[in-house]
């Protein structure tokens, strides 16, 4: 397991997937912390008990061997028994904890702010505003009063000062010194005694056009020095008040040609600010072109971009114009490749507003329509609404007969957004997929240019042909880093996790592990919609996928230790029919120990399975041996949702019907799937797999009794 360290703050732990690790009582964190201020030296058990105790009382060796012995326990949780530990080690008369120098935020923030120095300022402000986002509070906040942490803690406390004046250094080199004010005027106020703080603070008041400001912060500096102190300002702040006064050309820094982008953008910004009325309808138009691009540059941009995007539809609804409306709504082509909302709420308002816009815009304005029609039928996405197909056949049907390039791409991304009314449509997926990559990369549309390639390489994958959707992948790679489309590459990195747990090149073990580390990409990419309950859900289908494959490698599937839900054996209970056990994810292990009532269990383990609980419910309840309540479940099952995970959807309902006997469940699961013979089972959403669906189609025939066409099916499942 690996483990990461956080003492810029409360002393803590956290596991591989973010969770912290339960460390105990204070002692036990007391230990921890000395070791991490040791910094991979020895520290003595007897200079641990000094540490932890103003008296020792006796048996305090013991004592902290029972503390390091339970520490050990909580940070390598899978290490089998009488096995060295890796990461606290005893070593000669001490312990030692041998963390990497990304393991501790304390140490990757020394590092962060060292290497800042030598990067340019752009990249120095990048570096160095992650790294002080680091910080959770004061440094080994709860053991401010013990003596061995009292010298680190004023050591890290002024790396912190240090790191938020060149910061601000960085971000004045930039040419925003009117945004810097704010954090700098904060900053002495707090630290009063920082010259340079106050230094930095005058600079960009000067640099914002506020000469006398600027002098004023020096006066009070100068006076608080003298009276407080008795000492007299530095030479930097009294060179300082004097170029001020001059105006010296110095003041105001080279042009810098690695940082053209940033003068030109914040020069451009403050002409339009003064040229165009604040009030003026061409503000909400700008608006929405800025959002566009915003929502495209990562997690905090695409969050503010929807929320900002529901804003300018409102305003420009008050302004009672049909047709400045439809722009605002439709100008905002952001490409969409994720068939499940990120906010349902939000997309059903827009979709609302799309509909009025249309009733009210006159004749003749076709390119709008169709805009505000491929927006109804991008926001209708997962076949919630009925009027999605019919939005993306009429927008697509204008875009052609208008011959505009970007209309029609736009207009083709509703066309795939509505392209799941029945399961094993990959194959015209990638057809669209396909047009969708020449048209935009005849015309340069980038964006869209991504989202062919990501809509081919899931189609691909789907189809099973993993090496045309590695060429894919890699050109939106390619793509992505040329033109910082950062969001891309979590599609690509979930993508080749699948790619491993269809292959079986590498041990589950190995394949979990990568799926654990891809969950970590969507933290901050801003797209629940995506990441709500899909690392658990992947996991499951990569445990039923391997299992399927040792299956299908021995004959003897039961005295192999496999059974209907097609699970390794040690990923399955023999005792409860051969289901799939669930995942071992915080809310599910909770969620087993809530008793025996189904409603208690559902509520434990819902926030880790988000919108996918009702598929995932029947095979948890098996998995607990509840057989009556996991096959009322599954006749509440709902049908899938019309997007890029129904074939694993059906494939998880039928594999819990096999098990449970459910003939008519298993004949609709079987009827449904047909159609997607040819596929792999979930592989077309390029995030999970469940195997050739030809392999589940042959379980339920089987169960069904129909002998011969499940060995029909069989045998399709081993051609693919």
């Amino acid at each position: 397991m690996s483990v990461t360290f956080g003492v810029l703050g409360p002393v803590t732990a956290w596991d591989a997937t973010a969770d912290p690790v339960a460390l105990k009582g204070p002692r036990h964190r007391a230990v921890l912390a000395r070791l991490i201020v040791a910094r991979r030296r020895v520290v003595p058990v007897t200079r641990l008990v000094d540490d932890l105790w103003d008296d020792p009382p006796q048996g305090a060796v013991s004592a902290v061997r029972t503390f390091v012995a339970a520490l050990r326990r909580a940070l390598e949780p899978a290490r089998p028994p009488r096995t060295p530990a890796r990461l606290l080690v005893t070593e000669g008369p001490g312990y030692v904890l041998r963390a990497g120098v990304d393991e501790v935020d304390a140490w990757r923030f020394e590092h962060a702010v060292t290497t800042a120095a030598a990067l340019p300022p752009a990249g120095a402000a990048a570096r160095l505003r992650e790294a002080l986002g680091w910080w959770r509070g004061p440094a080994y906040a709860e053991f401010a009063d013990q003596d061995w942490a009292r010298a680190e803690r004023s050591r890290l406390a002024e790396l912190r000062l240090h790191a938020v004046e060149r910061f601000a250094d960085a971000r004045l080199d930039l040419g925003r010194a009117a945004e810097t004010v704010p954090d700098l005027d904060a900053h002495v106020a707090e630290h009063p005694w920082r010259e340079e703080g106050w230094r930095l603070l005058a600079l960009a008041l000067y640099r914002s056009g506020r000469q006398g400001d600027a002098l004023a912060v020096l006066r009070r500096a100068r006076t608080l020095l003298v009276d407080q102190l008795g000492v007299d300002p530095g030479p930097r702040l009294r060179r300082l008040e004097g170029d001020i006064l001059h105006q010296a050309d110095h003041l105001n820094p080279a042009p810098d040609p690695g940082e053209t982008a940033e003068r030109v953008w914040a020069r451009a910004a403050a002409l339009y600010d003064r040229t165009v009325a604040s009030g003026a309808r061409a503000r909400l138009e700008s608006t929405v072109g800025l959002l566009r691009t915003l929502a495209v540059t990562g997690g905090g941009g695409l969050r503010a971009a929807r929320e900002h995007r529901v804003a300018a539809i409102a305003a420009a609804e008050e302004l009672g114009d049909a047709e400045l409306t439809a722009r605002v709504i439709g100008a905002y082509d952001v490409p969409a490749i994720w068939t499940r909302s990120d906010d349902p709420r939000q997309a059903a308002h827009v979709v609302t507003a799309a509909e009025r816009a249309l009733a009210a815009l006159p004749a003749g304005h076709e390119a709008a329509r169709a805009r505000l029609l491929a927006t109804i039928a991008v926001e209708s996405r997962g076949g919630h609404a009925p009027r999605g197909p019919s939005a993306a056949r009429q927008a697509e049907r204008i875009a052609r007969g208008l011959n505009d390039p970007a209309l029609l791409a736009f207009a083709l991304n509703g066309v795939f957004m509505q392209s799941f009314d029945r399961t094993g449509l990959a194959r015209r997926r990638d057809d669209l997929g396909a047009e969708l990559v020449a048209l935009s990369a005849r015309h340069g549309l980038v964006t869209f240019e991504v989202l062919a390639h990501l809509v081919r390489m899931q189609a691909r994958a789907g189809l099973g042909d993993l090496a045309g959707a590695d060429g894919h992948a890699a050109v939106v790679d390619g793509l992505a880093e040329r033109h910082e489309l950062p969001l891309a590459g979590v599609f690509t990195r979930w993508y080749r996790v699948t790619r491993l747990a269809e292959t079986g090149q590498e041990p589950l073990g190995e394949v979990e592990a990568a799926y654990r580390q891809a969950a970590k990409l969507l933290d901050r990419a801003g797209m629940p919609g995506l990441e709500q309950g899909l690392l658990p859900l992947a996991l499951l289908c990569a445990r039923v996928r391997y299992g399927l494959r040792a299956s299908a490698a021995s004959p003897g599937d039961r005295q192999h230790g496999t059974g209907p839900a097609g699970l390794p054996g040690e990923a399955q209970s023999e005792r409860h029919g051969g289901v799939p056990e669930v995942p071992e994810v915080p809310e599910v292990r909770a969620a087993a120990r809530a008793g025996p009532s189904p409603s208690a269990w559902l509520a434990g383990e819902s926030a880790g399975w988000g919108p996918y609980v009702p598929w995932i419910r029947p095979l948890a309840l098996l998995s607990q041996g509840r057989r009556g309540q996991a096959a009322a479940a599954l006749r509440e099952v709902p049908d899938p949702p019309r997007d890029l995970l129904m074939e694993a959807l059906w494939c998880l309902t039928g594999r819990a019907a096999v098990a449970l006997g459910d003939r008519a469940v298993v004949e609709r699961v079987h009827a449904e799937l047909l159609p997607a013979e040819g596929e792999l089972a979930g592989a077309g959403s390029g995030v999970l797999t469940l195997g050739p669906v030809a392999r589940h189609l042959a379980d339920l025939a089987a169960a069904l009794g129909r002998t011969r066409q499940a060995a029909e099916h069989r045998a399709k499942a081993s051609d693919g």
